[in-house]
């Protein structure tokens, strides 16, 4: 029985955990893990997955019902399938779900839906092959797109089909992808970049998402979309007689922390209160010196209470870490 304990000092209950299992990734994405050198983190600072295992179900004793499993990317580390095999028998854990690039989709779908993962997010910036080259430094757009086309017919629903949009680099393409959701049952999600990492190539002012919404809406009106239990952040559309939907998030133009349900625990075991912000506990310290349960309860609660109610208007003001990859997204 779940006791509800995870409600900050501003009454937002959270039920959502987003867990990175490796800061490593086989992309080098531009606007998350760029073409710049960083140490990575060393093997004995990595929780391993018994322990992994273990907070969670501590946070899904307290009022977590709800997984999504990130990177870097989930699926360049060993063993990540039986992971989530063993994740998904937490009782009370009502959805899990999968954050991936989707380069090793086809080699592990069939594994990943025997562990009882139903929904993935999977990024996918353009439809251009060359322009995905340039984004994510490898060429692998063919198998990425099969491994997409995989998880349809496997019956993965929803699939989540995430644009991060960078001005300059794929703003040209926006139709192409909304287009998608004529013709399939994806849910394209256009996200606003972040300011967040250090890279020349993303020189400019951000496309926000009014902006997005108006290169679209020329495929059609956007019908409103409800939001069910598992929405994230994302304000959802529709285009008429579409199979899928278009989404827009906007962590630039219109923060939505006032709603933030979510807590992040890092590959190196902190447990994180927002994505931009530092505010942040060790718990695999406590962890691994033999502490109980209750003590380790004790480490979420400490979280919890410091959760900011928003972070500043300013994003670029903030002290951030040099790469995406490093927290998960």
């Amino acid at each position: 029985m779940q006791e509800h304990q995870l409600i900050d000092p501003y009454k937002r209950h959270l039920n959502y955990l987003r867990i990175s299992i490796t800061d490593r990734c086989n992309l080098r994405c531009i606007y998350c893990n760029p073409r710049l050198p960083k140490e990575k983190l060393r093997h004995k600072d990595v929780l391993r997955y018994e322990e992994i295992l273990r907070i969670a179900r501590i946070g899904v004793s307290m009022g977590i019902n709800k997984i999504r499993i990130t990177g870097g990317e989930p699926l360049v580390r060993k063993g990540c399938c039986k992971f989530l095999e063993n994740l998904s028998t937490i009782e009370g854990l009502k959805d899990i779900s999968l954050t991936t690039n989707g380069v090793f989709l086809k080699q592990y779908i069939d594994r990943i839906a025997a562990a009882g993962v139903k929904r993935l997010n999977i990024s996918l910036d353009t439809l251009n092959p060359e322009k995905f080259q340039r984004i994510t430094g490898d060429n692998v757009f063919k198998q990425v797109w099969e491994g997409i086309e995989l998880a349809l017919q496997r019956g993965f629903a929803p699939i989540k089909l995430n644009v991060v949009v960078i001005n300059g680099v794929n703003d040209d393409d926006l139709i192409q992808l909304a287009e998608l959701s004529f013709k399939y049952p994806f849910h394209i999600r256009f996200i606003e970049l972040m300011p967040i990492g250090k890279t020349s190539m993303l020189d400019g002012n951000p496309l926000l998402v009014p902006e997005i919404m108006k290169k679209v809406r020329i495929l059609g009106d956007l019908i409103p979309v409800q939001k069910d239990k598992n929405d994230g952040p994302a304000v959802r559309y529709k285009f008429k007689d579409a199979m899928g939907e278009i989404g827009f998030i906007s962590p630039v133009s219109n923060h939505f922390c006032k709603e933030c349900n979510r807590l992040r625990l890092t590959a190196d075991g902190h447990i994180l209160t927002c994505l931009l912000s530092d505010i942040c506990e060790d718990i695999k310290t406590p962890l691994r010196l033999g502490l109980l349960d209750d003590d380790l309860k004790s480490v979420f609660l400490k979280a919890v209470a410091r959760k900011p109610f928003q972070h500043p208007e300013n994003l670029t003001s903030l002290a951030q870490p040099e790469q995406m990859v490093s927290i998960g997204g």
